[in-house]
């Protein structure tokens, strides 16, 4: 009979480290402040600021239950090893592996949710895929590529709200804007951010010869309300038109297509989703929100190194953060070095093993970089 004591502590340490970084104990005291407001009488007067509220109590309350859960499942796994080891009770050990087995996998999402540590990390994001060098190619693997991100976002169970995306002539996307709406959307996505390169034999190629093309991915968070934007109306040129479907014909027989165009910087966004000419417009205001931030932010962090690495182009090959090769089944992330040969099923939408991976270097390189800021023995 095995005695799984040695296992047992090993989850007990990684609990205790899961209580302190996801700051448990703050968190039932910030959850009890959150549920009290609830009660008040004014406080569905601001439905925004409401639903914000109500969204983060939601969180917290996650965090919280899924802790208690593997506290349970630890002294499941104790008191089944206990008596498994003191009467040599076959069925106990079994319930003890179990439990063991459980509460590992309850501490691997535990710990994957301490990553998510960023502003707007748990927030959700905009994407927006477009297509770079190769010309029908390259419009094809915009599709491609916008494919794969609604199927993982199903996988995990977000919801996808597609803004624009216009079939192009031939073959493929002219481009591909959708909002993903769940759990650290932004902090897990974000990393997609760059250039993304194809290489496969083309089958708009009669000769069937080997095809090198490009699409870029911006991600960009959904700025909370409370996040101020100066945006001048006198700096805006709002087109209307209508919205197109398949070889460019229109869709609507109304103008209820919206383009905007940010004069001072040249920021040009579209949205066509809804028949209501008002919707569409308030949709892009606020992807055009968001990109205007992320400019802001770019410039503030111009001499950053991370800044250049995750910079977006439309077909630089010296941008690329990744290569699709489908006559090798797979797939390189340069950022981190990783190579799997399962591209099949990565375009599926199972990029589990990728993004974690992607999360898990982000978070290894922030850990080293606040060492080298703060170096153990140091006073401030």
């Amino acid at each position: 009979m095995e005695d799984l004591t040695a296992q047992i502590d090993q989850a007990t340490t990684r609990l205790a480290e899961v209580r302190n970084y996801l700051h448990i104990d703050s968190k039932r005291d910030e959850l009890e402040k959150l549920e009290s407001s609830f009660t008040e009488l004014d406080f569905w007067d601001d439905q925004q600021r409401a639903t914000q509220l109500s969204k983060k109590a939601a969180d917290i309350r996650a965090d919280i239950l899924a802790f208690d859960n593997a506290v349970s499942l630890l002294d499941d796994a104790i008191a089944a090893n206990e008596l498994a080891v003191s009467e040599t009770d076959q069925s106990l050990a079994v319930e003890a592996i179990s439990a063991l087995d459980s509460l590992s996998n309850l501490l691997d999402a535990l710990e994957l949710a301490s990553w998510f540590t960023n502003d707007f990390d748990s927030g959700d994001c905009i994407i927006t895929v477009s297509p770079g060098q190769g010309g029908l190619e390259a419009q094809d693997w915009t599709d491609m590529l916008f494919q794969m991100y609604l199927r993982y976002a199903s996988k995990k169970g977000w919801k996808v709200e597609v803004l624009d995306a216009p079939v192009a002539e031939g073959i493929g996307l002219d481009h591909a804007t959708f909002t993903v709406s769940g759990r650290n959307a932004f902090g897990m996505l974000a990393g997609e951010k760059g250039v993304h390169r194809l290489v496969r034999i083309s089958p708009t190629d009669a000769k069937g010869r080997r095809q090198t093309t490009f699409a870029s991915v911006e991600v960009l968070p959904i700025l909370p309300d409370d996040i101020e934007i100066s945006i001048n109306q006198s700096d805006l040129r709002v087109d209307v038109y209508r919205s197109s479907g398949p070889g460019g014909q229109s869709v609507n027989t109304t103008d209820s297509a919206v383009r905007i165009i940010h004069l001072p910087t040249g920021i040009t966004v579209h949205c066509q989703d809804e028949k209501s000419q008002i919707k569409n417009k308030a949709k892009a205001m606020r992807i055009l929100r968001a990109r205007i931030y992320e400019m802001e932010e770019a410039k503030a962090a111009a001499q950053r190194a991370e800044a250049r690495k995750t910079q977006v182009g439309s077909g630089d090959r010296s941008q690329r953060i990744r290569t699709y090769n489908f006559p090798q089944n797979r797939l390189t992330d340069h950022r981190i070095n990783l190579t799997l040969y399962k591209l099949d099923i990565i375009m599926q939408g199972d990029t589990a093993e990728l993004f974690d991976a992607l999360k898990l270097s982000a978070k290894e390189e922030m850990l080293q970089g606040e060492k080298q800021t703060h170096p153990a023995g140091v006073d401030e």
